[in-house]
């Protein structure tokens, strides 16, 4: 085998690792239509659940945490609910909270949800909880009266 015969097939080789490498990753992560989805089912859970008992699954169930899916429940003042991804957020108002770029994400998710209802966020950087590392993200929400209930996905 000539030199350049060789060097071609390791390079064949390495582009077939990162191609699988790459699927691999991204059958870890979530997608904006199963984020969508959990949203709606978050949804009906509030609904027929009631809001406390909702607040517990989405905090500390299983049942709305799917790799590095989960629900944030917040009202529309700024207090947190429900968070599957950091139960030490529950409780605190995080309406002035700035992402690690001094981006206002969090009022920006609360105007979303005030204004339009539902829908994707734009562009912010969280904590992923499967990772735990600071990655972009963005949000889809929807409106429960007085709350929000959002699932973001990390890109």
């Amino acid at each position: 085998m000539s030199f350049v015969t060789v060097l071609k097939s390791v390079f064949t080789v390495a582009a077939m690792s990162l191609v699988v490498a790459g699927a691999a990753q991204a059958a870890d992560q979530g997608t904006a239509a199963e984020a969508e989805a959990m949203v709606k089912k978050a949804v009906a859970y509030v609904k027929a659940n009631g809001p406390e008992k909702a607040a517990e699954e989405f905090t500390n169930g299983k049942t709305f945490k799917d790799r590095d899916l989960y629900v944030v429940y917040t009202e529309f003042n700024g207090n947190v609910l429900a968070h599957g991804g950091n139960p030490k957020l529950v409780g605190k108002n995080l309406t002035g909270m700035k992402d690690s770029e001094g981006n206002p994400f969090f009022q920006m998710l609360l105007d979303l949800a005030k204004t339009k209802g539902k829908g994707w966020s734009g562009n912010y950087r969280f904590m992923n909880p499967a990772t735990q590392k600071l990655e972009a993200k963005v949000m889809y929400l929807e409106s429960i009266g007085d709350t929000y209930v959002g699932v973001g996905i990390y890109k």
